[in-house]
């Protein structure tokens, strides 16, 4: 798409908080030319707004948590997956709780009432980032960086001391059609150990095997098994795409990661942004898209417009 998106009509989700275990609501409407995409915390002292903006996280450790004040939006990464994924540019989201509602684990729940809603093309075109030198981030076994490709790429690997998951490997060119095929339904996963410690200290209290892959020392606890064989890194790349859509735009660039995380994926996210000299934003007009269309691909050519970043 050349063009900015919003939903045709709204739609509403609601489910269990991850970590609190109440019931949320969240309800995803239409917005104008140049939103980008708010959440809009109701809370007893009133409405608070927080764009979907790296400048907002206030948390990393166990999801993506974006905030002001006092007031936080938690497990962010799903539902701006899913929006990425479909290109919505621009959209208010309404949210009655402290976190987006985990549903099943995935971002399948989100992407369905996407495409329920429906897309509705603005009358302005959208801006691409584009990676122009590479850009990368280590933290001792973690690495992530993105270099410059025609498209938006994510190649993950995970290496896990466990039967079950151990080394996984897969690379995915993101699109509507590969993200609904291919990474939409793939679950969030932890272990049972920590999940204990976890409600130990008084979260993941909205956790169960209704809304994520558990398991313990050597098998998977879920009686249904995998959606896929290689669901684990499946469902880190689309983490990945969900917390590196806090860079603001559509992204065309490759992005390659070894034992990433929410953590280190912000990081990459400031590093590019604090490196304007490694990037361009760009707009293409109705021409160069018909040119693409040809080439069955998205050409840098000379036609392409050049906007200040």
């Amino acid at each position: 798409m050349i063009n900015q998106t919003t939903l045709a009509k709204s739609a509403s989700l609601s489910g269990v908080g991850l970590h609190s275990g109440q019931t949320v609501k969240i309800t995803l409407r239409p917005a104008e030319i140049g939103t980008g995409i708010v959440f809009h915390r109701q809370t007893a002292a009133g409405t608070v707004s927080i764009a979907a903006s790296a400048e907002n996280v206030v948390d990393t450790r166990l999801a993506t948590v974006l905030g002001k004040g006092d007031v936080r939006v938690s497990t962010v990464e799903h539902l701006l997956a899913a929006l990425t994924a479909r290109g919505v540019d621009n959209l208010h989201i309404d949210i009655d709780g402290d976190e987006v509602p985990i549903m099943d684990g995935s971002a399948a729940p989100f992407l369905l009432a996407i495409d329920q809603a429906g897309l509705c093309m603005l009358p302005a075109s959208r801006r691409f980032l584009a990676i122009r030198r590479p850009v990368s981030v280590i933290d001792g076994e973690k690495r992530v960086s993105i270099i410059p490709s025609r498209f938006f790429r994510v190649t993950f690997d995970i290496a896990f001391d466990h039967p079950r998951i151990a080394l996984q490997r897969r690379t995915v060119r993101v699109s509507p059609e590969t993200f609904r095929r291919d990474l939409a339904p793939a679950r969030t996963f932890g272990f049972l150990r920590d999940v204990e410690q976890l409600k130990a200290v008084g979260l993941a209290r909205g956790g169960s095997l209704e809304n994520a892959i558990v398991v313990d020392d050597q098998n998977i606890l879920n009686p249904e098994g995998l959606r896929y064989q290689d669901e684990f890194v499946r469902h880190k790349i689309l983490d990945a795409i969900g917390d590196l859509s806090l860079i603001g735009y559509p992204i065309l660039g490759h992005v390659r990661a070894f034992k990433a995380g929410h953590d280190i994926n912000h990081k990459l996210v400031n590093k590019v942004l604090s490196c304007p000299d490694c990037w361009q934003l760009l707009e293409f007009s109705d021409d160069d898209l018909r040119v693409a269309m040809q080439m069955n691909s998205l050409t840098f050519g000379s036609r392409m417009a050049l906007s200040e970043a």
